[in-house]
């Protein structure tokens, strides 16, 4: 029965290690609720004699309540790969569709939350590229590397999976809320923390090892030395999986662990068919694409909030090529001759006068548009390699 589950996946004492170990030994929780004292280990009776049940019929509840779904270590949907590491969760939580686990090469797409616009353009490609070629994208839903190659996966009509740091039912951090909304609907959201659960910051590296875990390689786009992408790395490394690094700039701080793990053997990976042909020969459904068939799949930004644009009259449409725009003469708002100038679109312009002359945190600037999350982002990546934009070395943005 499911309250057994959720009972012995909250006992606190135990590690995931001896839990494994518990299962092979008994049949299932419920079985090893009711086992006698004597045939229990010496060392696991005095956290195994705590017989309440009450907290797990009311997760049990809430998972009701909320429509979300167990996977349990017993299930035979659980993931193989995933039931062959050290500490193997014993349940996890889950809203969508899960996938076939062995039906296709599962991808592992992490870095830095603080990515350059060239970190989230290539996360973005890659991931598209890996999930049109028949691989599927799995990534941590943190902001950076790992929203944009879930955005790159679903603009490519393809499911992806994100792993969370809390609940199923807490969307963390709040910018990621249509991609929560995306993924769920096309795809599936995992944790092993009941529903409600805070994502606490030990959170996320815990669990890292079930990003790897369920992949068949790693996929690092852009990490510092220090970041969390690299213990996902190491769990990678420790757990057999296929790793893999896009190279970036020499002497970049953002660049400057991803580039090592190159150096310790990494496979480098300059498109998302680089990665995914390690796979060709287990998986029939792996096939090669071009990016410009993939191109062609890509979807165009919502239009949702648009920037009022002031008519053009009389002398404008008579204006030389030599009249320099930015003089303003028709006093026009300098957000549109800042689009007559670049030709940016009417969201692009928009994003552009939320950044102001302060440099922001992209979740601020996502927090003040009316526009998804994912499209802003997207927004701000193109705006930086116009060279509209400028990231600086602590995650925030500057309009130059």
């Amino acid at each position: 029965m499911p309250v057994y589950w959720i009972w012995f996946a909250q006992l606190k004492g135990l590690s995931l290690w001896q839990k494994q170990q518990l299962l092979e030994t008994f049949h299932d929780p419920e079985e090893l609720y009711h086992a006698d004292e004597i045939r229990l280990p010496a060392e696991v009776r005095p956290v195994l004699a705590d017989k309440d049940l009450n907290e797990a019929r009311q997760i049990l509840y809430r998972c009701n309540q909320r429509g979300i779904g167990l996977l349990t270590y017993g299930d035979a949907v659980y993931p193989q790969r995933l039931r062959s590491i050290e500490d193997p969760p014993v349940l996890l939580y889950f809203r969508g569709k899960l996938p076939d686990w062995q039906a296709q090469p599962i991808i592992g797409v992490v870095g830095t939350r603080k990515a350059s616009a060239y970190g989230l353009q290539t996360a973005h490609l890659l991931a598209s590229q890996i999930a049109a070629c028949g691989g599927l994208v799995i990534s941590g839903m943190a902001t950076g590397v790992d929203a944009m190659s879930m955005e790159g996966a679903l603009d490519a009509g393809k499911a992806t999976v994100g792993v969370l740091g809390g609940g199923v039912d807490v969307i963390y951090p709040s910018s990621n809320r249509i991609l929560y909304r995306r993924t769920e609907s096309c795809g599936c959201l995992l944790s092993e923390y009941p529903p409600g659960s805070r994502p606490y910051p030990g959170n996320f590296l815990h669990r890292n090892r079930i990003i790897s875990g369920i992949s068949d390689g790693v996929l690092v786009v852009e990490a510092p030395e220090k970041s969390g992408a690299l213990n996902t790395a190491r769990h990678a490394f420790s757990q057999g999986r296929d790793m893999f690094a896009v190279p970036g700039n020499l002497g970049v701080d953002s660049c400057q662990g991803s580039n090592a793990l190159l150096q310790e053997g990494a496979y480098p990976a300059l498109s998302g068919w680089d990665v995914v042909k390690h796979y060709e020969t287990l998986y029939p459904t792996v096939k090669k694409r071009s990016v410009s068939s993939l191109k062609q799949q890509e979807k165009p930004l919502p239009q949702v909030a648009q920037v009022p644009i002031i008519p053009q009259h009389g002398k404008e449409e008579k204006e030389t090529p030599t009249k320099n725009p930015i003089d303003n003469l028709e006093k026009s708002t300098y957000s549109v001759l800042n689009k007559r100038q670049t030709g940016l679109s009417a969201e692009e312009s928009a994003i552009l006068d939320l950044l102001g002359s302060t440099a922001q945190y992209p979740d601020a600037v996502m927090d003040r548009s009316d526009l998804p999350a994912s499209a802003v982002q997207s927004i701000l990546t193109r705006l930086g390699i116009r060279g509209l934009v400028q990231y600086l070395p602590d995650g925030r943005i500057i309009k130059k």
